[in-house]
């Protein structure tokens, strides 16, 4: 059974990593790979009380991250619809190119902080395709934003959703991950940053357009609805964290309580309108939005995930690490790259089930690190992360470009925040 398992999840892995290659979407992958396995576990364990005690775990802490995600992803599709993000956009003054970029950088790293790097990287590359003009600048300044975007979600349990993983399965606490992990990603992004600013001065901007907007929304919103639907979702989000400290409830309960806030929000503002005017407004619309298909993929791979951890090959694999490098550091370094090539959802959950909370607590140096260096590391290479294959996708990227081009600054960004963890680590234990 365990050589079957092995092979089948390798296999599932493989073909996840090569999806655009082969033109096979991974989220159908990750559920026919988890069906697999838990197929393969439940005939070969023979005991069906316990496979489904344990299936039902498995669901319960999946179905929490799920809900959390579609919740997050809703509530920025709804401040997207009503031109929200113009609130912060619109505020853009720069005359030089390198002021620009230190500015999309800052909205970057602190806009994929509070919604998610994924989405914050949609956005901005929005604004840098309607504001620069030459696409060899519009190329640079993406590129930044995915490190940015990256950087940002690492230090916030509501931003990458491989630290919002850890923070719901209580690996790291909100206020200890904040605290730990913003210098070392606040490093992650400034290093590459002050590179480019070297290489880029004097350069003026090439402007496309004066006016900016990240939507397409065919109906224009007042600055009343504008204001009061993003700083409402932004706040929400915000909060929930905080939900969370107050009432112990899990995440997914704050986040479901404050889209019911936000949907209540929306019918009240928008219910003097004809139903056509006010459909693209609403959360019912915003749902038909969200990236289901990513939703899926998540579902799918966590599941195959837990069939090695309840089969114990993931503690056999941690043995098996700890042998071999000896160091955590070392391990959780290593992650980091190897999230560079593979997606890292699967990595992290694959983490959380080799290694027991027991052994290392929440907020333990293990699960800060890991929270660091497999959110940045994914920098490394364009596809290594979701924000990458989105800027791809959006703006054109070419693979080797980037390698040639970016690589080389994002690793230079990966060290300078493992460099920082650690220092800072060192003086405050």
């Amino acid at each position: 059974m365990i050589s079957a398992l092995i092979f089948i999840f390798v296999l599932t892995y493989i073909t996840i990593t090569l999806e655009h290659s082969i033109h096979i979407n991974k989220s159908a992958t990750a559920l026919l790979g988890a069906g697999v396995l838990w197929t393969i576990y439940a005939l070969a364990t023979n005991n069906n009380i316990l496979v489904n005690h344990q299936l039902s775990e498995s669901i319960s802490s999946t179905a929490g991250i799920v809900f959390f995600l579609i919740g997050a992803m809703t509530i920025v599709e709804v401040i997207d619809a009503h031109n929200g993000f113009d609130v912060i956009t619109s505020r853009i003054k720069a005359k030089k190119l390198t002021s620009l970029l230190w500015i999309i950088g800052w909205l970057s790293f602190f806009l994929s902080a509070v919604l998610d790097n994924l989405a914050a990287t949609i956005v901005m590359i929005s604004l840098i395709r309607k504001l620069l003009q030459k696409q060899e600048d519009r190329l640079l300044f993406a590129a930044i934003v995915v490190i940015a975007a990256n950087a940002g979600g690492a230090w916030s349990p509501i931003g990458d959703v491989t630290t919002t993983m850890l923070w719901i399965g209580g690996q790291v606490t909100s206020l200890a991950i904040i605290k730990s992990l913003f210098l070392a990603s606040l490093a992650n992004l400034i290093a590459p940053l002050l590179f480019v600013t070297y290489l880029m001065r004097g350069k003026n901007i090439s402007f496309q357009a004066s006016k900016i907007s990240t939507t397409t929304s065919s109906v224009s919103t007042s600055n009343f609805e504008k204001n009061t639907m993003f700083y409402s979702g932004l706040g929400i989000l915000i909060m929930v964290p905080v939900f969370k400290t107050l009432t112990h409830l899990p995440p997914f309960m704050g986040i479901l309580f404050g889209l019911g806030i936000l949907w209540l929000l929306g019918d009240l503002i928008h219910y003097k309108k004809e139903e056509i005017d006010k459909k693209q407004f609403t959360l019912a619309h915003a749902l038909h939005r969200i990236d289901m298909t990513s939703i899926v993929f998540f579902i799918g791979i966590l599941l195959a995930v837990a069939t090695l951890e309840h089969s114990h090959i993931l503690n056999a694999f941690a043995e098996t690490l700890n042998s071999l490098f000896g160091r955590d550091d070392l391990i959780v370094i290593s992650l980091g790259l190897v999230s560079a090539i593979v997606d890292n959802v699967p990595l992290v959950a694959a983490s959380m089930g080799m290694y027991d909370l027991a052994q290392y607590p929440p907020d333990s140096f293990l699960w800060e690190f890991m929270a660091y260096c497999v959110g940045t590391g994914g920098s490394i290479l364009i596809i290594g992360s979701a924000a990458g294959i989105a800027a791809m996708g959006l703006i054109k990227i070419p693979f080797f470009w980037y390698l040639k081009k970016i690589s080389w600054l994002a690793l230079i960004g990966y060290f300078a925040g493992i460099a920082t963890y650690i220092l800072q680590y060192q003086l405050t234990h």
